[in-house]
């Protein structure tokens, strides 16, 4: 069995990490860029997160509500390892072993997730979010709050457009596959969306050995004698 991988955590901390992933073993070469892309746009959302969290102190300092920086802190908490297990875990396993409902669970969760991500990006008040609304309005308060304010603004418009590109790729690529609704639904009642088998893992089991295999090298009889 493979070993698991991921967090890479620090040995003096007494947690192993949860999850193996090596890009270039287990993804097919020609995805191998959008899959890391997506791990790319996990990692920007979370920073997205943490600065988040900064300006909704600045935002609390400058005379706003304390509550939107405990709301930060909540979504930084909640969301940073949550938007790991729940969109980009089924899409490196649908890439892995072609899963349709791998696909499609990434479709459903990273879909609420590009929602919520615009609503963070507008930012509404009470959201624990710095939007454009938030910052925008708060110049008439304090500008340097309000300066630190637009950058999870900016970030946020950033992961919404980048996760909209996202969701078109990896859509078009899935139905050129043949995926289809009917195929989620089989791997539901075979109990293979669990832990689906790579491409490589399926190819060897269908394929098997395609020589016979012979334990010992036939002897003939020598010259012109003749058979018994």
């Amino acid at each position: 069995e493979k070993e698991n991988n991921f967090p890479p955590l620090p040995k003096f901390i007494p947690l192993k990490p949860c999850f193996y992933q090596n890009f270039s073993d287990e993804i097919p070469i020609e995805h191998q860029v959008l899959v890391k892309r997506i791990y790319r746009l996990w990692l920007f959302y979370c920073i997205t997160l943490a600065v988040n969290l900064v300006a909704c102190l600045a935002w609390w300092i400058g005379g706003g509500s304390g509550a939107n920086f405990g709301l930060a802190l909540a979504w930084l908490l909640l969301f940073s390892p949550c938007s790991y297990v729940c969109w980009f875990q089924p899409a490196y396993k649908a890439f892995r072993a072609d899963s349709s409902f791998n696909f499609m669970a990434f479709f459903f969760i990273f879909g609420a997730q590009f929602v919520l991500t615009v609503f963070q990006a507008v930012g509404f008040s009470g959201w624990g979010a710095c939007g454009w609304l938030a910052a925008i309005g708060f110049f008439q308060t304090s500008v340097g709050a309000a300066v630190v304010m637009l950058f999870p603004a900016i970030m946020f418009t950033m992961s919404a457009a980048m996760m909209a590109i996202v969701i078109m790729k990896v859509h078009r690529i899935y139905r050129g596959t043949g995926g289809s609704f009917q195929k989620a639904q089989t791997e539901w009642n075979n109990g293979t969306w669990r832990d689906p088998l790579s491409r490589e893992a399926q190819f060897n089991n269908f394929s098997g050995n395609s020589l016979p295999e012979y334990p010992t090298v036939p002897t003939y009889p020598a010259g012109g004698s003749q058979w018994p």
